[in-house]
């Protein structure tokens, strides 16, 4: 009897949570369908209702790691395309659908047929770019970008619909184990915040990057976090004090404005301390005021800009060094206003962002989503030529290069995801946005790759210029060719743009096998001739002979001549055996004796990662287990840093800081060998730490810093170096520390010595 309540329980049980679970998912659907109502687009309910109960129906079942029903993920997906991204039924569709194809038995000419080409062929692209990255065999994000950039290029809703999929993972990572949480973490700042702002998508942007910096560097985030609240009172005063005048002045002159109160973001006021070496209290421009208005008349919104700065500046004092016009020459991701830094009465400066209702929408979503791609009758969409069909050539042009190094391409990427622009000028007066800090030499490739190959020199502003010339906003630039002229190994160090660089290594990759081929051929025919049967262990005895690193360089200096054979190579080779092969004598060095072994046994204290290690449970670092990992100079982590550990290619754990820009690589390509590493230290043992220190000089401000450093503080000076030159000093400390907070203590104590401007710790 008890055995027949309890099922009778259980089935009362499992009844409730699927009702629970119904209005969950039908609320959040309700709720989507509501937001696509209320947009501009054409409605058609019906498709994005009938994709909806078959994505419902393929995830049955299925739940998340958080436990709710997975269709809630697509769903969640889907309203961000449609609310914050503003796209459209297509779009949506392919929201609804994204995992489908990859998550159970449909295919996508199944969702060809019953949805039709377009929202196949987006949700196919999705697929191609997905890779499990929740997976335990997460492949490199590396390649899954290089997958994702090729759909880019053929339509943009796959990378705008995968953005939407990364922020809902991201709102979603508090499910996740602390390894997994630092991979995506690590990837998102890398890889889809840059993306998401080169798209335009600035608000998606920031919360990206903040999500990021919640779950890599908790302990920060919670602590500006805090300072942000506690600060919020004096903020909103300001803003009232400083806005009143304006808000008359907008009056006066009939506009239809609105005002809004900006706060930088906790990841961009972290970014400031790491970057300015500053306190939270030491940030000024905490705090943005942005005026919004509404045209009378559409093609009048960028003189009612400079109307509107024109009226504010009458009523505060303007910095003349910092007027942005991105009015005439939008950034490359449709971005435009006018932005101006006014001093207000309580002697702060304050940034005031001047845009129309329609500059503040790009802005907000995205040009992309509003007029990159407009969805007509049919569902296709009208493209448009402009800036960022500039850049996805660019990367199209890379793609197509056979196969470079993964992290290499990514890296070429981030050049020109992050770059700022300048306006560069051809001799016929067309304008061409560049990267900020490029040069001649990116400039001729970004016109043509022969031109950039035979480039040998520039005109700069009428000028004579070397390729290595930078060149600055507004700079008219003419190229200048020779047929003799070819691609040289050196000019990889001085150029910025992706373009620039893939071309020259694709060209120096060319040459490089040919000269290849030459070596092994002249290889071959000097050993025929001195009856040497030839095998690999003689090109790497050569290699090393000629003190080159591989036997490729080893060919390679060969085909180009740098290295000739003759009689001491024979010499070398002189323990050939009666049947002409190589005496085994000769080739025990490579077998690895001398300071190899030594090497190795010292390897052997490192702890080996087993093969069924727990990657998801956090190592613990203590002064009995220190010497078991291995402490990259990259980054220096000492205690108290936020770190994670990588298990390395010999299955041993490096330990980084988790913003050390080698971590951030790592994260992104090698995720599923990341770990969660914490600090178990008891101030027992001591680490480096470098202090750098300027300000203005004086007599006895040398021993002021010693006495705190020495005695105040009482630790040891490991190093002490400093220079004075008219009246300003600058020098650096090295220190023997326990932990990060000794740093800061020790960094607030010479903080108060008179004449220190600058006190910052050095990586």
């Amino acid at each position: 009897m008890d055995e027949l309540k309890m099922d009778n329980q259980m089935d009362e049980d499992k009844m409730l949570r699927e009702e629970a679970d119904d209005k969950l998912v039908n609320d959040a659907f309700q709720r989507l369908l509501d937001s696509y109502l209320a947009s501009r687009h054409r409605k058609k309910v019906d498709i994005i209702t009938k994709a909806f109960h078959f994505a419902r129906q393929a995830h049955k079942g299925v739940r998340r790691l958080s436990g709710e029903p997975y269709i809630m993920h697509p769903i969640a997906v889907a309203q961000i395309a449609c609310e914050e991204v503003g796209l459209g039924s297509t779009s949506i569709c392919a929201a609804l659908l994204h995992d489908v194809v990859e998550d159970t038995d449909y295919t996508t000419e199944d969702l060809a047929n019953i949805f039709g080409p377009k929202i196949a062929q987006i949700v196919d692209g999705l697929t191609k770019i997905s890779g499990g990255i929740f997976g335990e065999q997460a492949s490199a994000q590396a390649e899954n970008f290089k997958k994702l950039l090729l759909t880019m290029s053929e339509d943009i809703r796959v990378i705008l619909i995968k953005i939407c999929d990364r922020l809902h993972n991201m709102r979603t990572l508090a499910s996740q184990p602390a390894n997994k949480q630092y991979k995506i973490a690590g990837e998102t700042l890398y890889i889809y915040a840059p993306l998401a702002n080169r798209l335009g998508l600035y608000k998606i942007k920031s919360e990206l990057e903040n999500l990021s910096f919640q779950y890599e560097h908790p302990d920060a985030y919670n602590s500006i976090k805090e300072k942000l609240r506690n600060t919020e009172a004096d903020r909103h005063e300001l803003f009232d004090q400083f806005t009143a005048p304006i808000e008359e002045s907008l009056k006066k002159m009939g506009i239809k404005y609105e005002i809004k109160e900006r706060v930088k973001t906790p990841y961009s006021i972290w970014n400031k301390m790491q970057n300015k070496h500053v306190t939270f209290d030491e940030i000024y421009d905490i705090l943005a005021v942005r005026i919004i208005f509404t045209p009378e008349k559409r093609e009048e919104e960028i003189n009612e800009c400079f109307n509107i700065y024109v009226a504010i500046s009458k009523i505060y004092k303007s910095h003349p060094d910092r007027l942005r016009d991105w009015l005439s020459h939008p950034k490359a991701n449709g971005y435009q206003a006018l932005h101006v830094t006014l001093m207000s009465k309580q002697g702060r400066w304050i940034e005031v962002q001047i845009r129309s209702d329609r500059m503040d929408e790009i802005a907000e979503q995205g040009f992309a989503a509003h007029w990159k791609y407009k969805e007509g009758e049919d569902g296709e969409y009208t493209e448009d030529e402009n800036e960022l069909n500039d850049w996805l050539r660019t990367i199209k042009e890379i793609l197509d290069d056979p196969q470079p190094d993964a992290m290499d391409f990514l890296d070429a990427i981030k050049l020109n995801l992050f770059a700022s622009e300048i306006f560069v000028f051809t001799p016929k007066g067309e304008i061409k946005t560049m990267p900020a800090g490029c040069t001649a030499l990116d400039f001729a490739f970004s016109i043509h790759t022969f031109l950039g190959s035979h480039c040998i020199g520039a005109k700069v502003n009428h000028k004579l210029v070397p390729l290595s010339h930078k060149l600055e906003s507004g700079d008219q630039v003419e190229i200048l060719t020779s047929k003799s002229q070819h691609v040289q190994p050196g000019w990889i160090n001085f150029v910025s743009t992706a373009k620039a660089k893939a071309k020259i290594q694709a060209v120096l990759r060319r040459v490089n096998r040919e000269a290849q081929k030459k070596g092994e051929a002249l290889l071959e025919e000097f050993l025929k001739k001195n009856n040497i049967e030839n095998q690999p262990a003689i090109a790497e005895q050569l290699a090393k002979f000629h003190e080159v690193n591989s036997r490729e360089d080893f060919f390679m200096g060969l085909g180009s001549k740098t290295i000739l054979l003759g009689e001491k190579d024979l010499d070398e080779l002189n323990g050939k055996n009666s049947n002409g092969k190589i005496g085994w004598r000769k080739l025990v060095p490579f077998l690895g004796r001398g300071k190899k072994k030594t090497a190795a046994s010292k390897q052997q204290e490192l702890f080996v990662v087993p093969e069924k290690f727990n990657r998801k449970k956090p190592i613990y670092i203590s002064e009995e287990n220190i010497g078991q990992y291995k402490f990259k100079h990259c980054c220096h982590p000492i205690p108290g840093d936020d770190i994670l550990g990588y298990i390395d290619n010999k299955h041993q754990i490096e330990i980084h800081k988790r913003a050390c820009p080698v971590a951030d690589k790592l994260k992104t390509s090698f995720g599923n060998r990341i770990l969660d590493a914490k600090w178990d230290m008891h101030k027992q043992l001591f680490f480096d730490a470098t202090i750098r220190l300027q300000g203005i000089d004086r007599v006895g401000i040398l021993m002021d810093v010693s006495r705190i450093i020495s005695s105040q503080m009482n630790v040891n000076i490991h190093k002490l170096t400093i220079s004075s030159e008219e009246g300003v000093f600058d020098g650096s400390i090295e220190l023997r520390v326990h932990d990060r907070e000794d740093v800061k203590a020790i960094m607030k104590a010479l903080k108060a010595i008179d004449g220190l401007q600058e006190v910052a710790q050095i990586m």
